[in-house]
């Protein structure tokens, strides 16, 4: 004999409100930005991207994984130190690295304090990178609004046409569409992503230049209550910018496994703590 089941009267009502309730949240959300003029949206959330970038001076140790052009790949366990940052490699050119390898390596970098002033150099020079590119960005595009899931909201850009940029960097994103993700309740940036439009040349070609159809992509989440960190990297470039330093024209840098650690932590201290990590597995 067949079993029939019943649904009760609730929960056909249940079923019957759900799909029309998740549209009224969706167009709720949209309608507390939708009024709002995207390029004065773009402009208010990044002005606030770039103050809590300022704002920010915690330490974290994280695990950072590395992709290159050529296969090669890289997984370090990093700890932010005051000095500099310290690496643990876990995997090197894709092969994994013996204990006693990879202590000897924190222990080495742990006394060379030019290694480490020059990551500390670098570091400061990848954050200012980042605060010119997040100011230019509300003048060098335009806007127009795209999905909106929660608080999250896409802007989709493309070039402003009066706008002329000031260095090569700048040409780099000029040259590019795409899309922001910002977190309208926080007031944060989430991610960034862009292709390039058009071949751009630097110097007439002389120090570089990139093809169209190039990628980059940037995301950043919220890693502890109130704290973000970048997450990940990844850009797919094809030719070549001679000036480029700290970011390769093809590379995928994912950031994960964040631990927040103290500000004042030494590089011997960050060494200790890499050390301890070995003996915990």
């Amino acid at each position: 004999m067949n079993k029939v089941t019943c649904a009760s009267p609730l929960s056909k009502l249940s079923a019957k409100l759900a799909l029309p309730l998740l549209i009224a949240l969706c167009l709720s959300a949209a309608a507390q930005v939708g009024n709002r003029n995207p390029n004065e949206l773009a402009r208010s959330i990044l002005n606030n991207e770039i103050k809590s970038e300022a704002q920010d001076q915690s330490h974290w140790m994280f695990r950072l994984s590395t992709e290159k052009a050529g296969g090669g790949s890289e997984t370090d366990e990093v700890v932010e130190t005051k000095d500099g940052d310290l690496r643990r490699p876990l995997l090197i050119n894709g092969r994994k690295t013996s204990d006693k390898e990879a202590n000897r390596r924190v222990q080495q970098l742990a006394h060379d304090s030019g290694a480490l002033h020059r990551s500390l150099r670098e570091k400061n020079e990848d954050t200012a990178r980042s605060q010119r590119m997040l100011k230019m960005l509300p003048d060098a595009f335009v806007f127009q609004y795209g999905e909106a899931k929660g608080n999250v909201v896409e802007l989709k850009f493309s070039p402003n046409p009066k706008f002329k940029p000031p260095s090569h960097e700048a040409q780099v994103f000029h040259a590019m569409q795409g899309s922001l993700w910002l977190d309208t309740k926080q007031s944060r940036l989430q991610g960034i992503s862009g292709r390039l439009m058009y071949e751009v040349k630097f110097g007439g070609g002389f120090l570089g230049h990139l093809d169209p159809g190039g990628t980059f992509e940037v995301k950043q989440a919220e890693v502890a209550p109130g704290y973000w960190e970048l997450t990940l990297l990844n850009v797919h470039m094809k030719g070549k910018a001679l000036f480029f330093k700290t970011i390769a024209v093809q590379q995928r840098n994912s950031r994960t496994d964040f631990k927040r650690i103290a500000d004042t932590v030494t590089a011997a201290k960050g060494a200790e703590m890499l050390l301890e990590q070995t003996q915990a597995r």
